[in-house]
């Protein structure tokens, strides 16, 4: 039988690649002592300043009992960031290029049985050209931080060199209420000297563990021979797995035998159901329609990086359920399985997808590593009910229009379908991207990343955007992918407004973009970003570096935002009274406004114990204007009885004349576009604007800025105007895109930049 030893305590680890660091992994022992799951950017990850980025070494004895002779033995990582290198009693066993799915490496040949061996590991987060992602907005935290494990199997087993799978697939080929045809489908190696004949079981058991269903098939192995061996079965009447209202699992125990022994076994969690997206009533789950309310989840933690346990994978899941979410966008890369188990068992429905982000390799064309990080993820995911979208890109446009990268998102769906025809494929489109792009009709179903309201333009935005989108792409199944606002616990404002960073604005804006979805059931999805703030070095925001602060909830989870309990007051059953503006505690005015979120029906407000006023409603907002504050500190309570419970919060404000300074964020360094280039300061003073005649035969904002760069005439007024831009850090991108598109996602540049630069540009033909 298969065995499985946890490697994660002793390990010695060395933060270097130079000659003593390479001794001392080989050699000597020496090193810090260190358990996994480790990360050596834990604090310099998310702190705003340049992050360690190179090799690292590790360091571990382990021993094989000479008893396990004649079987085989595998090294088992679940997650290194990002390329690793095995090594065992000094020999390369193999290489993983990829930071996030499970490896195995065979070393059998290379242990001693009985003795000690020594497994030197080097992990190197440098970004290689030919690894993705290339380029993101979080932080590629370096390390061994997920588990590492020891296997011990028979030499015939389910192929554990299977992409990292459990070399068993259970497949739902037919699902309905009445009954779900699956099929078995395995891979099992010989890697005997000789050919063996063996039987399949597959036994399936209900939640009781009572068989309900099995199968059996003999399997004739040739001596190193890697047979795919399927068999059918069925389930009648099955209970299906209903998303958070019933989350039903059954168990398929598939073994492999020979005469009276059990040689290997795997036990896999398995849940039935069926779905499908339409384009006016969006998702449907089991026939019934199921809005997803969906959040998006990065896996790091302060202090911690990405080498977080299953406390913290938990925690993080109860968070979710609290806000009442049904979907979560695992993003931007594979998760750890425990987390997969975790929204098996809780009912989420899932969007899982590779690093294929931001920027396509310029050297590597044919994509062989996403593809591979593809399979890797949908073969050892294959299992889990809770998926039910592939995700092939993230605005990867951001690199440039560029042939090659089409094609790789095309053949990066095709492959999708290939390994598993029964799930949806997805991507989520950078916002740029036109309405009619091809792009648009690659994938089974489409999300787009909009942040209206935050980047540029206002939150009302998605509302023509939308149904502009949907009345051109009527068959289009489009779902929203991102949106949000970052929200700093330190900045407050009775009057928030974009770009100050308060969390009244986070709110705010979360408030009307959730009135917008609310309304449009097209919509097959819907996710806000982000869950939680998280890790990316790149950023200074608002005072904050090292990190992206959209999260609804803190970076270490201490804290939920206003706009938490806006969301769960929309989604969640569980009946409570939220007051906001806690943190919002010195007010310089008399008379304010108190903001409740409840998903109560009726909500009575007191002041300093007296009862000001009572509101009814279903909108989830009760908003009580000209609250009168006392001189100093006020106590302000909200009180809701509903189906015979009491629900209530408590805030305290001090009044005070003087505005709490602390409150203000640091002048803003100016909006996506306006960081892109060097506009001159006049060229937005007002000045008679008279209307152009723009043609197609003469140069304008209206075509690109590469096109406009090919053009030497061209190219000088933008320079003038814009700077140089193929000294720009963003310049792949920055030439398929059109300065009248700029100019719609921010109000950077103003109608009289633009009238000026166009009087310019339309005296140059074409």
């Amino acid at each position: 039988m298969r065995k499985i030893s946890n490697l994660n305590q002793g390990w010695k680890f060395i933060k270097d690649d130079d000659e003593g660091a390479i001794q001392a992994a080989f050699e000597n022992g020496n090193g810090e002592s260190v358990d996994l799951p480790h990360t050596w950017n834990a604090i310099d990850g998310a702190n705003g300043f340049e992050y360690y980025k190179g090799a690292c070494w590790y360091r571990k004895n382990f021993t094989v009992a000479s008893r396990d002779m004649g079987n085989k033995v595998f090294i088992e990582f679940h997650g290194s960031n990002s390329i690793t290198d095995v090594y065992v009693n000094a020999v390369h066993v193999g290489q993983h290029r990829g930071g996030y799915s499970i490896f195995r490496f065979d070393i059998t040949d290379v242990v001693e049985f009985g003795e000690t061996n020594i497994l030197a590991v080097k992990v190197d987060n440098t970004v290689y050209d030919d690894v993705y992602p290339q380029m993101a907005d979080f932080t590629f935290y370096g390390g061994i931080y997920r588990d590492v494990n020891l296997v011990i199997a028979n030499p015939v087993h389910f192929d554990l060199l299977d992409y990292g799978s459990q070399g068993v697939y259970i497949v739902q080929d037919d699902v309905t209420n009445e009954r779900a045809s699956l099929s078995v489908k395995t891979k099992i190696t010989n890697n005997r000297d000789e050919e063996k004949k063996v039987r399949l079981w597959v036994d399936l058991l209900d939640q009781r563990g009572e068989s309900i269903a099995y199968a059996a098939q003999e399997v004739f192995l040739a001596a190193g021979e890697t047979k795919e061996v399927a068999v059918p079965a069925v389930i009648e009447h099955p209970v299906l797995w209903n998303g958070r209202k019933h989350a039903y699992l059954y168990q398929a125990k598939v073994s492999i035998t020979s005469f009276n022994d059990t040689i290997d076994e795997v036990s896999i969690p398995f849940g039935v159901r069926y779905f499908r997206v339409d384009p006016e009533q969006g998702f449907f789950l089991n026939g019934e329609h199921l809005p997803l309310h969906g959040v998006s989840r990065h896996q790091d933690r302060k202090d911690m990086g990405w080498a977080i346990t299953k406390r913290e994978h938990q925690e993080d899941m109860e968070l979710i359920k609290e806000v009442g979410a049904t979907s979560i966008r695992l993003a931007h890369y594979q998760h750890d399985q425990y987390f997969y188990d975790l929204c098996d068992q809780e009912g989420m429905v899932i969007w899982a997808e590779i690093p294929f982000i931001s920027v396509m390799s310029k050297t590597e064309l044919e994509g062989i590593n996403a593809k591979q990080q593809m399979i890797e993820l949908i073969r050892q995911n294959f299992n889990h009910p809770s998926i039910m979208f592939w995700g092939v890109q993230n605005e990867i446009q951001i690199g440039g229009d560029r042939p090659e990268v089409r094609r790789l998102v095309q053949q990066l769906h095709e492959l999708t379908k290939k390994e598993d025809p029964t799930r949806l494929t997805t991507m989520a489109n950078v916002s740029f991207v036109e309405m009619d792009d091809a792009y648009n009709y690659i994938t089974d179903v489409v999300g787009y990343n909009h942040y209206f309201g935050w980047y540029g333009g206002k939150p009302e935005d998605f509302e023509s955007w939308l149904d502009r989108y949907h009345e051109l792409n009527p068959n289009a199944k489009l779902g929203i992918s991102e949106y949000g606002v970052e929200g700093i616990l330190q900045y407050h404002s009775s009057d928030p407004k974009v770009k100050d960073y308060t969390e009244e604005y986070h709110a705010l804006l979360h408030e009307k973009v959730w009135g917008i979805f609310a309304k449009r059931p097209y919509l097959w999805g819907t996710y806000v970003w982000n869950m939680f703030d998280f890790g990316a070095n790149i950023r200074d925001e608002g005072g904050v570096k090292g990190r992206n602060n959209k999260g609804l909830v803190t970076y270490d989870r201490k804290i939920k935002k206003d706009a938490f309990y806006l969301y769960k007051a929309h989604w969640s059953d569980r009946k409570f009274v939220h007051i906001t503006g806690k943190r919002f505690i010195d007010r310089p005015d008399a008379d304010i406004s108190v903001k409740i979120y409840s998903n109560c029906n009726e909500v009575t407000l007191y002041v300093n114990g007296e009862e000001v006023d009572a509101k009814t409603g279903d909108s989830h907002i009760f908003m009580f204007e000209n609250v009168r504050l006392q001189d100093g500190w006020n106590e302000i309570k909200a009180v809701s009885q509903q189906d015979g419970e009491i629900h209530q919060d408590v805030a305290r404000f001090n009044q005070s004349d003087e505005p709490n300074l602390s409150y203000t964020a640091p002048e803003s360094k100016g909006g996506v576009v306006s960081n892109w280039f060097k506009v001159p300061e006049d060229a937005h003073d007002d000045i008679e604007m008279e209307e152009l005649a723009i043609t197609p035969d003469v140069y304008s904002t209206r075509d690109t800025i590469g096109a406009l760069m090919d053009n030497e005439q061209a190219n000088a007024v933008l320079t003038r105007f814009m700077g140089d831009l193929s000294e720009n850090p963003m310049f792949d991108m920055l030439k398929s895109l059109k300065i009248d598109m700029l100019a719609s996602l921010s109000d950077d540049l103003s109608d009289q930049f633009l009238y000026r630069l166009n009087k310019e540009l339309i005296q140059i033909k074409k």
